[in-house]
């Protein structure tokens, strides 16, 4: 382990918290602060691995090959489309209880109306479009030193793994765009806040990937960033469109989605006879109503705000940010968000695996088990929709089953992620020791803590 002294706290600029940074151990023919970058070899097996999944998910996506007598195609086709036509007259489909989203997912339901083709094609080719951005995003950061192509595989892999919904809602193209600003926001702290701020205008949960910035500099830079970017287009939106922020209400009134965490006690109690509620389609999605749903409602709103808790207490208490600190923390945040939400929508996974694709660009990460178990909630999410989300429905065993395995993989998955992320913040400051670059000794030179903060925050 290579150490770097000397220099007080804040030096660098950045406003660190005083502790000394550290250096992942150096490969061969590497020097301490910068190991060599991935091998470029294996771009072509990204590459080919990347078109042969999407060339299976647009013959999902049109129909050619099915994995379920399900239609997913009709959010886009019929209700995506259909908000596009109200849209254009200048309002916000005010009067729609499933219209759930800020106003920058109007921007997202106007584009596909720019392009040439059927609203439905249209929205393929973009979907297209912005995984092609995020694979780019991904592997870019793997060619860099000290970096791995180990985030690119997990995206390549992972997107797929959620059949034709990935490919028919708009998560696809905002969890693009929060990659985007999450690889960067260390290196751009401002544009990389623009894009989060940008992000969370179109579905809120981007700003969680801010939660872990290094404290000083970069925090103020892009937090404030994605603060003027969230703050101006929300006024744009809301000055040119009426109803901008109706979704609010909406959203208030919400019950408990059948696919959440909070539903699996419902479920288990409708299998063995002791819950006589209604299923029902309800502001966007199959929800549980009836007898304990306001409580559980009211014990996830408590659970997200405990979950809370615990970020900001970690974000105080953290001694040390290493250069996988910042996307280690934005999928801790994530994974809370989604496990105590009361929807868990099976696009959501998307959002679990962009993250902790980014999370793996840098190989010191402390979320590589986590980026597996979030893998394998993905392959049990497309079981359990499209496949037998009739059986998820009727709470029938098998279905049960599927979606208990699922949602407490994922807390678990959360469990983990906490625990690792603190423990990876948590070591004692180690000692002042000089760095020696081991291929020329006899010229090393003492390095300033914010130098070798810098550094290890770049590679």
């Amino acid at each position: 382990m290579v150490l770097a002294q000397d220099g007080a706290a804040g030096q660098d600029g950045s406003g660190g918290s005083g502790g000394i940074a550290l250096a992942e151990p150096p490969e061969p023919g590497a020097t301490a602060i910068t190991p060599p970058a991935p091998g470029r070899g294996a771009l072509w097996g990204i590459s080919a691995t990347w078109l042969g999944t999407r060339t299976l998910l647009v013959l999902l996506v049109t129909g050619i090959l099915k994995i379920s007598n399900l239609d997913v195609t009709t959010d886009v086709s019929v209700i995506y489309h259909g908000w596009y036509e109200v849209l254009q007259t200048g309002t916000f489909p005010m009067d729609d209880v499933t219209w759930q989203y800020p106003p920058g997912a109007a921007l997202v339901m106007l584009l596909p109306g720019l392009l040439p083709w059927s609203y439905l094609i249209s929205f393929f080719v973009l979907c297209v479009v912005f995984d092609t951005l995020a694979i780019g995003m991904l592997v870019r950061s793997g060619l860099r030193k000290g970096r791995s192509f180990a985030g690119a595989w997990v995206w390549v892999i992972g997107v797929p793994l959620l059949g034709p919904t990935v490919y028919c809602r708009y998560d696809i193209l905002v969890t693009a765009v929060a990659v985007a600003g999450l690889l960067i926001v260390l290196r751009r702290p401002v544009l990389g806040g623009m894009l989060l701020g940008l992000g969370g205008l179109v579905k809120l949960w981007p700003l969680l990937a801010l939660a872990g910035t290094p404290r000083g500099r970069r925090t103020r830079l892009s937090w404030t960033a994605a603060a003027a970017m969230l703050s101006a287009l929300a006024f744009l939106l809301a000055a040119g469109m009426n109803g901008a922020f109706e979704f609010l209400t909406f959203q208030a009134n919400r019950g408990i989605e059948v696919e959440s965490l909070g539903a699996l006690p419902l479920h288990f109690a409708r299998l063995f006879g002791d819950w006589h509620g209604l299923v029902s389609m309800n502001y966007g999605s199959v929800e549980l109503l009836g007898p304990w749903v306001p409580v559980i409602s009211k014990v996830s709103i408590g659970a997200t705000l405990v979950g809370f808790g615990w970020l900001l207490y970690w974000r105080l208490r953290a001694r040390r940010w290493q250069p996988s600190t910042t996307y280690d923390a934005a999928l801790a945040a994530l994974l809370i968000f989604t496990v105590t939400s009361r929807v868990i929508s099976p696009q959501y996974m998307v959002w679990l695996v962009g993250i902790a694709a980014v999370c793996l660009t840098v190989r010191g990460s402390s979320q590589r088990p986590v980026a597996v178990m979030v893998l394998v909630a993905t392959v049990l999410t497309t079981i359990e929709f499209p496949m037998i989300f009739g059986q998820i429905v009727s709470s029938q065993p098998w279905g049960v089953v599927v979606l208990a395995a699922r949602n407490l993989l994922l807390l678990a998955a959360t469990i983990v992620s906490c625990r690792r992320l603190w423990l990876s913040t948590r070591g004692a400051a180690p000692q002042p020791a000089t760095e020696v670059l081991p291929t020329e000794p006899e010229s090393a030179y003492p390095v300033r803590p914010g130098i070798a903060y810098e550094q290890s925050l770049l590679d």
